[in-house]
């Protein structure tokens, strides 16, 4: 009787798992803007991700200062489709950061918000929506402002009360779609005014380089994305 012995492999041999391939769609918290060091969190993990010994993820940053949650909607599905270089593949992951600039008011600081609410909650269940449609989708919130140092551009008046209720709109949409949100607001209130203070730009609204390096670490230290 003839024995079949398993073929042995090198260890070199084995398959190498496919990077995955992200893109991060949102407003000047995903551009980067206030980080000259860095270019902002989704930079920095891009330039980690580079490295040799990294995972070795493709990201694509898709961030545009002054976006609001109907522009974003807007070039979803367009910028998601063009994402495609690795054997045509889509990308696995979208992750999705805005809500901030819909709740500036205009004018003054008691005037109409840039996105009346409604509105809003509208095209954030479009946009959830939509993303979903087309691949598995995480939030990351936006970071609380410097209400001392409005107005911005001597025209919006963003202030914690506004950013609360809009986040927790995002909050809320994503928790029924069972969509993971990161509550950056939240979590940085709770460590202190002095201590986003100082991990904020004088213009009171983007974060600094101390501010994008904490940002990027929450990011890292958040359970969804460490499945990644």
């Amino acid at each position: 009787m003839q024995t079949l012995v398993a073929p042995s492999f090198h260890p070199s041999y084995r398959i190498k798992q496919q990077p995955l391939k992200l893109v991060v769609l949102g407003d000047s918290l995903i551009y980067g803007f206030g980080d000259p060091e860095g270019g902002g969190w989704v930079e920095r993990l891009r330039r980690q991700w580079m490295s040799p010994n990294s995972s070795g993820h493709i990201l694509y940053n898709l961030g545009v200062r002054g976006d609001g949650i109907l522009q974003v909607q807007d070039r979803l599905e367009h910028e998601f489709r063009r994402r495609g270089e690795l054997r045509n593949r889509v990308p696995d992951k979208i992750i999705l950061s805005v809500g901030v600039n819909d709740s500036a008011r205009l004018g003054r600081s008691n005037g109409r918000n840039f996105t009346d609410f409604d509105i809003f909650q509208v095209g954030l269940a479009n946009l959830l929506d939509q993303a979903q449609g087309l691949c598995k989708v995480l939030f990351v919130g936006m970071v609380p402002v410097d209400e001392s140092k409005m107005p911005f551009l001597d025209c919006l008046y963003y202030n914690h009360l506004d950013q609360y209720r809009y986040k927790e709109a995002i909050r809320l949409a994503c928790l029924k779609r069972q969509i993971p949100y990161l509550d950056i607001f939240d979590t940085w209130m709770n460590r202190g005014t002095d201590w986003c203070t100082h991990r904020l730009s004088d213009d009171g609204l983007h974060p600094n380089v101390l501010g994008y390096q904490a940002l990027l670490q929450d990011v890292l230290d958040w359970e969804p994305f460490r499945h990644l």
